[in-house]
């Protein structure tokens, strides 16, 4: 016959005991915590710890640990484990520096080929460093002891997030410009025309979309078919012939949309649009162009081409690194999501 514990009863409030029940049945609580709850709701309702043993099947040793602490100090801490650290770290935080700072260069800076470091690569040229560094802890260190280092220092040197270098020391001023004249646009779009203008003002946003490629077919796509092929077949192989850039501009009062397909776009072309711009608009009125500051757009000839329209054109840059602010950049990305996405021609005039 099992010999009765010494141990005392585990009193439990109301709260305590629906507390502990709502954690027993739970299915998303930590499963460490719903044991220790029915272990505790057992021995409370006075049923021996042979017998939870029998019951439940959790060893002796955790129903004893548990009763126990919950005696002890409440509930509460019979569900939570003990902090305990069994020996001192063996890896030193100057040890982790080292392989910090290690992550934060490049392999080629240490004689490699690599750009970036993998964990593995860097793992195993932290355990070939690591004695003649003074930290020979670290000389049998596995790829999880580095992503460890590293993790705990949000330190990821096998990936690589893009920026923009700021290289426009007057990206502000400019910014404002283009702003403020979208703002006039809005505030005169009728006629492009008011009382205290004495020239009416049409502003274009124009830009180039250059390498838009003409590819082929080799094989005749296959059309989806029900309960076969739930989408469109292709041949992965195709034709190159050759690219097409288009040299396009929006009138920001009325939508309209003046567009050239070239099989360049060098300065003859881009004089070729401001003729089209210049046949478009009434003799009298001043057209203003936002633009970025492509060769084609101030070289030689086309400034000849201006001085020989004096007053006709005004130009408004937009800043280096700053296209996103020229709106002809939405036409093209719509062009590039509807009819240019997955086309397939015959030619290039095709």
């Amino acid at each position: 016959m099992a010999r009765k514990s010494e141990r005392p009863a585990l009193v439990l409030t109301q709260e305590q005991r629906i507390k502990l029940q709502e954690l027993a049945a739970s299915r998303v609580a930590p499963a460490r915590e719903v044991e220790r709850a029915k272990v505790m709701l057992g021995y409370a309702d006075g049923i021996s710890i042979t017998e939870l043993h029998r019951r439940l099947g959790f060893s002796r040793p955790m129903i004893y640990r548990c009763v126990d602490k919950a005696l002890a100090a409440g509930v509460q801490m019979g569900l939570k484990d003990k902090y305990h650290r069994p020996h001192e770290p063996e890896i030193s935080d100057e040890a982790k520096a080292w392989v910090v700072s290690i992550a934060c260069t490049k392999p080629k800076d240490h004689g490699l080929a690599a750009e970036l470091w993998s964990i593995s690569a860097l793992a195993r040229f932290v355990g070939e460093h690591a004695q003649m560094a003074g930290f020979p802890r670290l000389a049998n260190a596995g790829k999880s002891t580095v992503w460890r280092i590293l993790d705990d220092n949000d330190i990821k040197p096998h990936k690589i997030r893009y920026y923009l270098e700021k290289r426009d020391p007057d990206f502000d001023r400019k910014m404002q410009e283009v702003l403020m004249v979208y703002r006039d646009v809005s505030l005169y779009t009728e006629g492009a025309v008011h009382d205290a203008r004495p020239n009416p003002i049409y502003t274009v946003s124009v830009d180039e979309k250059p390498g838009v490629q003409a590819i082929g077919l080799t094989a005749p796509d296959l059309p989806p078919v029900p309960g076969k092929a739930p989408n469109v077949g292709r041949d992965y192989e195709y034709v190159r012939r050759g690219t097409v850039s288009i040299l396009a501009g929006i009138d920001l009062h009325s939508g309209h949309i003046f567009a050239n397909i070239e099989d360049r776009h060098r300065s003859v072309e881009f004089i070729g649009l401001l003729k089209q711009l210049d046949a478009h608009y009434p003799e009298d009125a001043i057209i203003r162009v936002v633009l970025d500051n492509h060769s084609a757009h101030i070289s030689k000839e086309t400034m000849a081409y201006l001085s020989s329209r004096p007053g006709r054109f005004e130009y408004v840059h937009t800043p280096k690194h700053g296209s996103w602010l020229n709106l002809i950049e939405c036409v093209f990305s719509k062009m590039a999501r509807t009819f240019l996405r997955h086309i397939r021609v015959t030619s290039k005039d095709d």
